[in-house]
């Protein structure tokens, strides 16, 4: 039996000003009517039914979870109690799919990805999930780089010993790399035997917990606290519980924490269309087919645009919006805040978080 947990948590810094602490990035529509939560539980729930998708968010969203996602049921939304990165966050909800159903396994995908081809996303995972269930694997979806991306972590795979699993091909992963500079991601690139770390991950829920006991044990610790008050309350969330253990654990990533160390990982290269929408970059990129006759994406009502090329402008304001002589600009507008930065430089908006507080900290 599948389950799948959707990681739900952060706040999308780099999305100032349109995503907030009060409303982050995945619940927000930046490709179209539907937030990319949302999206994310449409696009899988034609495999995986409602009663068995478990969302981890932090504890503040979970009314935003249940007001997107009301097919959703309630006991399967975990609150976070405080940001402690990717490795707790699958540890107690690999917990809970446990206890439900101790045979499972389990898919991990983040919450707000962008997929261009559903079916061969589907078939992927379809893929994923039957060489996880032999041999101990833990496996994940890599992603083949069309580019020397230096904001990606990377996967090294090795082609002897590849598996043949439901016509494609899954790879023993040789070593994770973390987000290279541009000369390493070249060097990356140019060795073909290297995918980018997409964050999507499949396991048995048994070996993954085995695992975070091996290489986690501090974890593991408060998994064991976790999961026998879960049996205590017949497979649901036990509030008190999660925040006691929340406060206990440190913040790591299972990237770090478990993935980098284990004996038995595979990677399977998709074969679907992909971007973290990490950036408005991203977003650009992701709309260019929208584009005018030289590369702007304009997204408000009174524009004039003169000498300018591949900028992207959105404001739901009556203002008039000009540009002059600009190339690659992001023009981003609120009601309460307005961000202009070089898109190619987009990622470094999250550092404007840091710039607002005191008498600021109401527009983060």
């Amino acid at each position: 039996m599948e389950y799948v947990l959707i990681m739900a948590g952060g706040i999308g810094s780099r999305f100032w000003p349109q995503s907030r602490i009060q409303k982050p990035k995945q619940f927000l529509p930046f490709l179209g009517e539907s937030s990319l939560l949302k999206a994310t539980i449409d696009r899988i729930s034609s495999y995986i039914p409602h009663e068995r998708i478990i969302v981890s968010t932090n504890a503040d969203y979970v009314p935003l979870v249940l007001s997107q996602i009301p097919e959703i049921p309630e006991e399967n939304v975990i609150g976070e109690p405080v940001a402690r990165n990717t490795g707790p966050c699958i540890a107690f909800a690999a917990a809970l799919i446990h206890h439900r159903a101790p045979d499972s396994t389990m898919i991990v995908l983040p919450s707000d990805h962008y997929i261009q081809n559903n079916e061969a996303f589907l078939s992927d995972l379809q893929t994923a999930v039957l060489a996880a269930r032999e041999d101990h694997r833990l496996v994940t979806i890599g992603i083949t780089p069309t580019r020397p991306e230096t904001g990606y972590g990377y996967i090294q795979y090795l082609d002897n010993k590849a598996l043949a699993v439901n016509s494609h091909t899954a790879y023993p992963v040789k070593t994770f790399a973390e987000k290279p500079d541009l000369q390493t991601a070249l060097k990356f690139l140019q060795s073909g035997d290297f995918l980018w770390n997409s964050g999507m991950f499949i396991w048995k829920t048994e070996e993954i917990l085995n695992a975070i006991k091996d290489y986690l044990p501090v974890l593991y610790h408060q998994v064991e606290i976790f999961e026998m008050d879960v049996k205590a309350a017949n497979g649901k969330i036990p509030k008190a519980t999660l925040d006691k253990v929340y406060q206990a654990c440190f913040s790591i990533s299972i990237d770090y924490g478990v993935m980098e160390k284990a004996k038995n990982v595979y990677v399977i290269p998709s074969r679907f269309g992909w971007s973290d929408l990490g950036s408005w970059m991203a977003i650009y990129e992701m709309k260019s087919h929208h584009s005018d006759s030289q590369g702007n994406i304009l997204e408000a009502d009174n524009t004039i645009v003169i000498q300018s090329e591949n900028c992207l402008i959105q404001s739901q304001s009556n203002k008039v919006i000009a540009l002059v002589g600009l190339q690659g600009i992001g023009l981003i507008e609120t009601d309460d805040a307005l961000l202009i930065c070089n898109l190619k430089e987009s990622q470094n908006v999250k550092e404007i978080y840091s710039q607002l507080s005191g008498d600021n900290d109401k527009y983060r």
